[in-house]
Parts: structure tokens; sequence; C-alpha cells
């Protein structure tokens, strides 16, 4: 058999890796170059069918499908690319495009954003999706008595109406150019409009292309194929089983078994071991995640900027990239703005190790040593604990004795995250600055986790978000940062490169880098081989 037909085969799926690699050996090609043909030929073409299992180190057991409460990656997934569907969505350009929305125009100085939505939406029930509905979700996260992670992101919206079943009107307080990259949201797909005021969250009847079947918590969910999807020919996948398994050996196992085709989050100890598996693909893309350790500022003695300063002296940031992320990833300096994300600065001095420093803000703030607690799980972030530990070892020089608090993945976001003084945390990042800053650090931000409150910091935001001049708008979040950096409570530990494995019978586009799992697009665009 010849190499075009062998080609030809394994584009239509009938020809399996293993016989392609046989043959191809026996015309004369080395196993890897076989492997890649194939490869090449077989994702060629995209095609339906087949049950997508993943597993993710994210989840938890008070997990509620309420949009308002969204905070892993888990329900983010659900909220983004699996279950729901947003105005918009970000390509692998970090470029907003249309979604549910077919168009987007501002005016006014952006101070007024018109959407219109595509024509035939309905939500999983089979109902129409509407202005309506889209005016009664972002109503429902931007009320006053809205506890919802995307209320700070909100705040500068005036109105919210319907001008006919198609159109909604934002109307903003101030020009805001950005505003169709916060229309992707993942806490924000559009539920249908309740009777008297609010949305009908409860049983997760989204847009999206996944219908749910059944949701377990800290579990998994079950969802098929929604067959009036909008968007022509996807998803690809009949049926998807998304399954919360925060270990990342239990993780790592459940891969290397078949039980599950795609894991996040792969154990970078062991990463060489599956690179030397020819059915595995890893991926690693630098990205906006960063790890990070917030500080209450509210609470002592965080509450003191020189024992805050002392702390980021103490750490070794280099250190702890390459033990802990084995060197796929960017150390941190205390801003969490991405280098590759427009206005992001590096703000001086960079926070390098040195305990002289560290000892010199110590003693500023009155103490020769001091002992504090950090908690810490890999529900955190992968590596947390071993985080913690390798910093613990590190601020000794300096005088300081951390305590690292091992605490219970499971309920960390509830019990831990904004509970305890200091601990570990992520975030996915988000594609601009005033969005990353605006949900994190400003005064009113719901998920302000250092409860830091700063006005000429909120003030330099609002005017950046306003401005249409790039070159005021650029020194606007310069100064923003540094203020961050120099006064703020967050500790970047480190950027993360998102390193995923799945086995090569999945194939795929371009990826996003936004999210982790392309993107939370993972379940609409890739396919089975």
């Amino acid at each position: 058999m010849d190499l075009k037909t062998m080609n030809s085969l394994a584009g239509m799926g009938r020809m399996r890796r293993r016989d392609f690699i046989q043959l191809g050996l026996a015309a004369g090609l080395s196993v890897a170059l076989a492997d890649g043909m194939f490869s090449r030929a077989a994702r060629a073409e995209a095609r339906r069918g087949g049950k997508l299992r993943i597993g993710i180190g994210a989840g938890s057991t008070t997990d509620s499908l309420d949009p308002a409460t969204y905070t892993n990656a888990f329900m983010g997934d659900v909220g983004e690319g699996f279950i729901g569907a947003t105005l918009t969505r970000i390509d692998q350009q970090n470029v907003t495009q249309p979604h549910l929305a077919e168009s987007f125009e501002p005016s006014d100085g952006a101070r007024k954003w018109v959407f219109k939505l595509r024509k035939g939406l309905t939500f999983h029930d089979g109902r129409d999706l509407t202005a309506k509905d889209v005016v009664a979700t972002y109503d429902y996260h931007r009320s006053e008595q809205a506890k919802s992670a995307a209320r700070s992101i909100l705040t500068n919206i005036a109105s919210v109406t319907a001008e006919d079943p198609q159109t909604v009107v934002f109307t903003l307080t101030s020009g805001n150019a950005d505003f169709p990259f916060i229309a992707s949201d993942y806490h924000l797909p559009i539920f249908p409009a309740r009777d008297g005021g609010g949305i009908e969250w409860e049983k997760g009847n989204m847009a999206g292309p996944f219908i749910i079947e059944e949701f377990r918590p800290g579990i998994s969910m079950r969802a098929r194929r929604f067959p009036n999807y909008h968007v022509t020919g996807l998803p690809y996948f009949d049926e998807v089983e998304l399954l919360a398994i925060a270990d990342v050996g239990a993780r790592t196992n459940a891969f290397l078994s078949g039980e599950i085709d795609y894991m996040d989050r792969v154990d970078l100890r062991t990463i060489d071991m599956l690179k030397q598996n020819p059915e595995i693909e890893i991926t690693n893309l630098p990205a906006f995640a960063h790890y990070v350790a917030p500080m209450n500022v509210t609470v002592a003695p965080f509450d003191n900027l020189d024992v805050r300063t002392a702390i980021k002296w103490a750490i070794d940031r280099e250190a702890i990239v390459k033990q802990v992320l084995n060197g796929y990833g960017l150390a941190g300096n205390d801003n969490p703005i991405a280098p590759s994300i427009q206005f992001a600065t590096n703000p001086a001095p960079v926070f390098k190790y040195d305990p002289d420093k560290a000892r010199f803000h110590l003693k500023k703030a009155g103490f020769e040593t001091i002992k504090v607690d950090f908690s810490a799980s890999d529900a955190g972030f992968p590596g947390a604990v071993d985080a913690g530990l390798l910093m613990q070892s590190q601020a000794k020089a300096a005088g300081i004795d951390i305590n690292v608090v091992r605490e219970p993945a499971d309920g960390y976001w509830d019990n831990v995250y904004m509970k305890k003084p200091w601990c570990a945390s992520y975030w996915g990042g988000r594609p601009t600055i005033d969005w990353m800053l605006a949900t994190a650090y400003t005064s009113d931000a719901v998920f302000n986790d250092t409860f830091w409150k700063n006005p000429k910091f909120d003030a330099l935001l609002a005017a950046a978000r306003a401005e249409t001049d790039n070159a005021k708008r650029a020194a606007q979040y310069a100064e923003a940062q540094q203020i961050l950096h120099d006064d703020g409570g967050i500790i970047v530990l480190m950027f993360a490169n998102w390193v995923s494995a799945n086995s090569k019978r999945l194939a795929h586009g371009p990826l996003n880098v936004n999210y982790d799992h392309d993107g939370c697009y993972i379940y609409e665009r890739w396919w089975f081989v």
C-alpha cells in the first residue's frame, strides 16, 4: 500500500495508528516519521462522534449552577464553553469575537454599546433566547444586592435595555473600549429571564454546546450534544463527562489507565515520563495564569506595609519556578498582569530573594523576628504545599518563620480562600488589564482577596478605562501597576504555563491561552481521530 493511500485512509478514520506505523516501517519510514505522518493525516479533517472524558484539578462539593458563585476552573468551563454561552468570546489571537451576539458596535466615546443577537437562538429546553434574557442575566449580576464575582466588572453599566427582541443596548457611566471583552466572562452565560425578575439558573438551562444530564458537585458533570447549538457543525463530541480530580496523582493514574482522555495541570515532576509515551500529546502554552499568595491587609501583621514588603523580599521566586513548575513558567513580581498583555509593565524594584532587605523592612516594622501562618492545598494551585515549604525554608534567613498549614482540598474555596489571612490561590488571568485589576484589586471587587483598598488606584483604573488615547492609557495603567506592586497585599509567585496531556486520539486546531482547556472551548472544537 502506498503512502498516499495510507494518508487517505487515516484521514477518513479507516486506519489505526498502529497499522499505519507498521506499514510505514515496511515502506522505509522511521517510527517517529510514520507517527507524525499519521497524526497530520488523521487530524486534517474534524468529524463528529464519541464521548470525551476530561479530568481537571478543580471542582468542589460546594459548587452550584448559580453563575454568581463560579469560583474555580470546573465551573468556569461550565459557564464559558461547555454548558453556557456568552455574548462574545476570545479567539486565539486574544481578540473579542461575537458569539451569541452577531455584532457589537460602540458609540458616544464607547459609553454606549449596541449588541445584535443572532436570530433563532434557543435555550436547551427549546425556549427562544432574546434580548430580555440578556437584560435579566446582566441585571442579576450587577444589582446592589448581588454577590456575584462579576459585579465589580459591571459597575460602570448605567443601564441595560432591550430595544427589540434581537437588540441589547448597554449604556455605561463612562467609556470602556474593552467592554466586549467583559461580555465573554464565564460568569455571564445567558439564562432565561424569570417572571417577576431574576434568572432561572437552577437547572443549568443555558445555550452552550452541551445539555446537562447529571451534575454531582465536586465529582462530575455529564452532558450530551445540544442539537440546536447556533454554531454550524459544532460540537463534534456526542457526549462529555467532566470529572473533578483534585489530586494530581489520581488524575495522572486515571489518564494513564485510559479512564480519561485529557488531563490538565500535569504533574511537572513526572512530565518526562509522559513525554516518552508515543500515544500522549503534551501541550505547553505560556499563559495569563498566575499562582499567588494573597495577604489580607486588614489583619495583623499583614496590615503593616513593611511586614508585607519584608515577606516579598524573603521569597526566592526563581527557585520556586524551578522546583514547583519545573521551569514551565516565569517568576512573578507582584504584578498580576502577564507580560504578553497590552500595557503590561514590570514595576521596579523587581522583588528578588534578598534576606537583608527583608530584615531591613522587618525591623522597620518593629520586629526582629515574626511568625505567620500560610494556608495551602494543591486545590489552591498545583504544588502549593511544596511552594509553601520552599518559602518557609527561604524566609528563615530573614527572621520570618512561616508555618505551612496543610488544608483539605475539598471546600478550600469556601473555607480557606478569603477566610484565612494568608493562603495559596491562583488566577486564570484575564485578557485585558482593566478586567484583571477590576476583578480582584479595586476596593469594591467581590474577589478582592487581599481586602486592599487604594482610592488612587481605583481612580486610575476608572480613568484608563475611559481613555481612548493609548499613550495616556498606557501611562495610567503603568502607574496603577506600580501602586499595586508597591502597596498591595498580593504576592505573585509565578506565571504558570498551561501544561496538559491528552491522548493522541484527540485532535484540535490552534489553541487559546486566555484560560486553560483551550480557553474553555475544548468541549466544542476538539474531536476524536
